[in-house]
């Protein structure tokens, strides 16, 4: 028994280098043909869905840190990472940025600072996708043309936590902490910690260390 153990230890370890390089060159074409720019240093674990429209446009810092997919960060309701970038759209992704299971539809711009972390299963709308008034759903043309869409913006050392959505129109400061599963339709201030549906404020979370000798 205990060679098969081993057996199975050495088959999945070897099944899991095979699965790596796979995603590696998968990921090296998806962001290729998305004419993606990213910076130095990334590590990408599972494979990336990246659709860009158009002139749309990615732009990814050094050290950038993604978990995708059902083999990293098991935390439950995994998902691959999906960046998807409408027609003269911008997504722009700060250096030293870590996000797992994370989807981000842009139509208009999303902006992610430096060193923010981003939980798994978290989704990131700049777009209500469809018109809201049901007459203008009712026809294609009309539906796309009559949807809203704002930028969301997202500071510097932002935490947030699993299964969050942020919706568009949303600015989030620096240091802000989104608590696990929060629906995000109002901008939260710099060093806040805000969570529930709707998302509301529940305390500081933390000062700027430089705040003191202001």
């Amino acid at each position: 028994m205990d060679v098969l153990v081993k057996l199975y230890k050495a088959w999945r370890r070897l099944d899991l280098k095979l699965y790596d390089a796979a995603c590696a060159v998968r990921n090296r074409m998806e962001l290729r043909a998305a004419r993606c720019r990213i910076g130095q240093g990334a590590v990408l674990c599972g494979p990336l869905d990246v659709v860009v429209e158009g002139s749309g446009r990615i732009e990814v810092g050094d050290r950038l840190r993604v978990n995708s997919g059902e083999r990293y960060n098991r935390i439950g309701r995994e998902q691959r990472c999906l960046w998807r970038v409408g027609d003269g759209a911008l997504l722009q992704i700060g250096h030293a940025v870590g996000m797992s299971g994370t989807a981000i539809v842009c139509f208009c711009e999303v902006e992610i600072g430096d060193r923010t972390m981003i939980g798994g299963g978290t989704v990131i709308y700049d777009t209500d996708f469809h018109a809201l008034d049901p007459h203008d759903r009712k026809d294609p043309v009309t539906d796309r043309l009559k949807r809203k869409s704002a930028p969301v913006r997202i500071g510097q050392d932002v935490f947030i936590g699993a299964h969050a959505t942020i919706l568009k129109g949303v600015t989030i400061g620096d240091r802000a902490i989104v608590g696990a599963g929060a629906v995000v339709t109002h901008d939260i201030p710099a060093g806040e910690v805000w969570a529930g549906n709707p998302a509301r404020p529940i305390k500081t979370a933390c000062r700027n260390k430089n705040d003191d000798d202001e």
